[in-house]
């Protein structure tokens, strides 16, 4: 009786001192205010609001000790300057997509997405069990960045044409505003393909600077009104099959982070990592109702463009892994990932979708 007593007591003193314990372990930290140079206007709120959301959670789980101010594209850096930014320690932390600077090293691409490469849960698998977080930061942090998965679109659109897409051919000097090594492709395929931000890409549709332009999806795509300028908006975006986008942060500064305040950053940055990816999968079907209605024409890329596009990205990845000794170690892992969870994908996943998208409901 006396035995039961004495551990319930100790117990119950056990739990009070965690109780007491935490805030005091916060309380003894330092005080740290950081900018956030984002790539993404205010405007569009699901991409840009998940560096919003992750420094909510910061400040939240530290007591209002650590705290992140976060700056949409322009305010402080043009979007597409934000890892410049990072890496010179002009802010200590952005959100972008490391894809844009592939022309650093094409080995950022892996840090969003490559044509026909991994849709979001495979990047998810990918990222925190086959070894994506340590083989990307290995080649991130040689540059000065830690980086930290913080979202993701889901599977993209093709993006908004001006005019018909038919066969491959009609592909031939089309400009068009792409990323990444989907730029890189589209060139091979006869394409013009330029990098513009997020918040510029209507006007240049709309005066015809540029033929054709992807951005995400249905819903940031009709807040941007595209549809007002392109008739056609075709599909799949086969470059991005599950965009990641990533907190990066300044590796001096990182290191300068008590240890609780880095698994802070950690576990936010997997908080809006979900947050963006929920978000985007419960706006676009909504969305693209919306857009159908209002007489969007929706297309699928032509056969023989797809099937020309995927030897066109695998010739680009053997030549580029034969003189980058980074590429070659992130590909041949990312790879090897997908080609072993396409047919678990293709078994389970697939059958069920294609069955409900069929079955008279």
């Amino acid at each position: 009786m006396e035995r039961r007593k004495f551990l319930k007591q100790a117990a119950g003193a056990g739990a009070a001192a965690t109780a007491l314990a935490a805030p005091a372990i916060v309380k003894a930290q330092p005080t740290i205010n950081w900018r956030l140079a984002s790539s993404f206007p205010k405007s569009l709120d699901t991409i840009f609001g998940a560096a919003e959301y992750a420094s909510k959670l910061v400040a939240e789980m530290s007591g209002g000790k650590f705290n992140i101010r976060v700056f949409a594209g322009g305010e402080i850096v043009p979007g597409l300057q934000v890892l410049d930014a990072v890496q010179n320690g002009t802010v200590e932390i952005g959100h972008t997509a490391p894809y844009y600077y592939v022309g650093k090293d094409p080995t950022w691409a892996f840090g969003t997405a490559i044509p026909f490469g991994l849709n979001a849960r495979q990047y998810n698998a990918w990222w925190m069990f086959a070894g994506g977080d340590k083989l990307f930061n290995e080649f991130s942090q040689a540059g000065g960045v830690v980086s930290l998965l913080c979202g993701n679109t889901g599977a993209q659109m093709g993006g908004w044409f001006r005019k018909e897409i038919k066969t491959l051919a009609d592909l031939n000097g089309v400009k068009m505003r792409i990323g990444g090594w989907g730029g890189q492709v589209m060139a091979k395929l006869g394409a013009v393909p330029t990098q513009i931000a997020g918040g510029e890409i209507y006007q240049s549709l709309e005066r015809g600077t540029i033929d054709a332009a992807e951005w995400v999806g249905p819903y940031d795509d009709e807040k941007l009104g595209f549809n007002k300028v392109a008739p056609y908006y075709y599909y799949p975006g086969w470059w991005e099959g599950g965009p990641a986008l990533h907190l990066q942060v300044n590796k001096k500064s990182w290191d300068s982070l008590p240890k609780e305040y880095q698994g802070m950053l950690t576990a936010a940055a997997h908080g809006g990592n979900e947050w963006m990816l929920a978000k985007y999968d419960a706006q676009n079907p909504a969305a693209i109702r919306r857009l159908v209605a209002a007489g969007t024409q929706l297309r699928a890329f032509p056969r023989d463009m797809m099937e020309a596009a995927f030897k066109v990205a695998n010739d680009l990845y053997a030549e580029t892994a034969a003189k980058n000794a980074a590429f070659k170690k992130v590909h041949d892992s990312y790879m090897a990932f997908r080609n072993e969870s396409i047919p678990w994908m293709r078994v389970t996943e697939n059958t069920f979708d294609d069955f409900l998208a069929t079955v008279k409901r």
